[in-house]
């Protein structure tokens, strides 16, 4: 399973991470550096999406991890809401400059802060984006 194969190429952050990941949809890594690994496996439409527009990142010859563009990462982050998260995508938004795609970030988000019922971050996203 690719889990497990992930595990066995990354510190895990939590106790028992392969029932973790199975259960939350989320698997937390380490890199060998120490950075935070947050690795989503898919449950919502916009995570397909998201899937079909990723990039592979290999990690070796037999493993490859698809990773997220810019503007799923600001919904991902805009949909978890931390404080830190806000940091994150504020870094994002003056990173990627005007090659970030602010409409389909907004496309996508509009619909999981209705989901999740937080309309009001959408007017904090738009303001990152002036």
């Amino acid at each position: 399973m690719f889990v497990d194969k992930l595990l066995a190429a990354f510190e895990a952050r939590v106790e028992h991470p392969r029932e973790f990941a199975l259960t939350c949809r989320v698997l937390l890594l380490r890199s060998p550096s120490g950075v935070g690994i947050d690795l989503a496996l898919g449950a919502l439409p916009f995570e397909e999406r998201a899937v079909n527009r990723s990039s592979d990142w290999r990690i070796d010859d037999q493993l490859r991890l698809a990773t997220c563009s810019a503007e799923d990462l600001v919904v991902y982050k805009a949909f978890a809401g931390r404080p830190q998260d806000w940091v994150d995508i504020e870094r994002i938004v003056v990173r990627q400059g005007p090659s970030l795609d602010r409409g389909l970030v907004r496309d996508e988000i509009r619909p999981l802060l209705t989901l999740k019922e937080t309309p009001q971050d959408l007017e904090r996203l738009d303001a990152l984006h002036r």
